[in-house]
């Protein structure tokens, strides 16, 4: 999950070191923190910087094999994001290092059949979950059976709940969430760059919880702070709005997690990562952006590292570890086809961020039809 760490999707290690400045379209200028929020997310926002201007890079290749390639990533990855590494000990999805790894001590996969019997719960660890680099495989795998006779959508609407944490006075107003659906909107129609992926986002409503503990802690208080506020089936979104640690952005629930913890499902994001946040380099709402991708079955692009399967999309090339800030060029595999460094499943700065692609498109939808799908959505 995590970007940005996790579905989970989920956290990024921050970087140091200044490039020049990359003008992506312009965000909508709505402000995207309370009078109350933008005055208290100046403190403890600045340690997730990441760093500045990049070239754009070449259209994404299709990936041929990966039999060879330079570094692979550690089987211990973290969630999503640069800034998603804890400094409690707790796993997270920390972007330079991978993502926070989820302990399961079955290695089975929830939601997958194992004995005839449905999938066993998802074990807990001390933090958020996080797929393994083998999920990959069989993910793709149980995907095609799944889809069987079936013909994804080519359009999908997703009804989306927003639950605001709050400890006190509220930080982010009902207009700031407004701008955060505009965001994901633009991001999944390609309004900043790459392909329309026929996804969108309708606000079906927003609920206000004070609960201190909630707000300050959502990792730690992921189960019943979800079991008490989650709505919808497997087709809605929902997006709960806390205050994570210093060193991590978000977090997400995958879809072939869903049917082993239907209340678990949902991303977690940083309410200083709205657009116009107070969080310095992830402050155009594009964490969101992210940790939904996982959401609807996007793993990062560096999944896996040189190796096959990748993430399991053939156009976007090998990438041997995460993007760190918001480097020129980057290129870590000697497959063909330079890092897939724009694309909002790798952990670049938001300025950095701009695309999806055609495979990552499908994939959507696939995994729309196989998991979430339902008469009501």
């Amino acid at each position: 999950m995590a970007r940005r760490a996790t579905a989970v999707s989920l956290a990024c290690l921050l970087a140091a070191g200044l490039t020049p400045p990359l003008h992506p379209p312009a965000l909508p200028a709505l402000p995207a923190l309370s009078a109350a929020g933008a005055a208290a997310a100046a403190s403890g926002a600045a340690r997730v910087d990441r760093v500045a201007g990049c070239a754009r890079a070449a259209v994404p290749h299709a990936r041929a094999s990966r039999t060879s390639g330079r570094a692979s990533l550690p089987a211990s990855r973290g969630f999503e994001r640069p800034l998603e590494s804890r400094a409690s000990g707790r796993p997270s999805e920390s972007r330079a290092s991978g993502r926070p790894s989820e302990s399961r001590a079955s290695g089975r996969l929830p939601g997958f059949r194992a004995s005839g019997r449905a999938g066993a719960a998802v074990p807990r660890g001390p933090g958020p979950r996080s797929p393994r680099p083998e999920d990959v495989g069989k993910v793709t795998a149980e995907l095609g059976r799944r889809l069987a006779g079936i013909t994804p959508p080519s359009q999908v609407t997703v009804p989306t709940r927003v639950h605001l944490l709050t400890r006190g006075e509220r930080k982010v107003s009902d207009q700031a969430v407004q701008t955060q659906i505009d965001t994901l909107n633009t991001a999944y129609g390609g309004g900043f760059g790459g392909v329309d992926t026929g996804v969108r986002f309708k606000l079906d409503g927003i609920s206000v919880k004070e609960n201190a503990a909630w707000f300050t802690d959502p990792v730690g208080h992921e189960d019943a702070m979800k079991q008490a506020l989650h709505q919808g089936g497997a087709g809605t979104l929902n997006l709960y709005v806390a205050q994570l640690s210093e060193l991590m952005l978000g977090f997400a629930s995958y879809p072939y997690w869903h049917a082993s913890a239907p209340e678990l499902d949902g991303v977690v994001i940083d309410w200083r990562s709205l657009p116009g946040g107070a969080m310095t380099n992830y402050n155009r709402g594009f964490t969101g952006v992210h940790e939904i991708g996982h959401w609807l079955g996007l793993f990062h692009t560096f999944e896996n590292g040189c190796e096959l399967p990748g993430d399991g999309i053939d156009d976007t090339p090998a990438e041997g570890k995460p993007t760190e800030a918001c480097p020129p060029d980057k290129d870590t595999c000697t497959l063909a086809g330079a890092d897939p460094m724009h694309n909002f499943m790798d952990y670049a700065h938001d300025r950095c961020m701009s695309e999806f692609t055609q495979g990552q498109a499908d994939r959507m939808h696939e995994m729309w039809a196989a998991y979430r799908q339902t008469p009501a959505a």
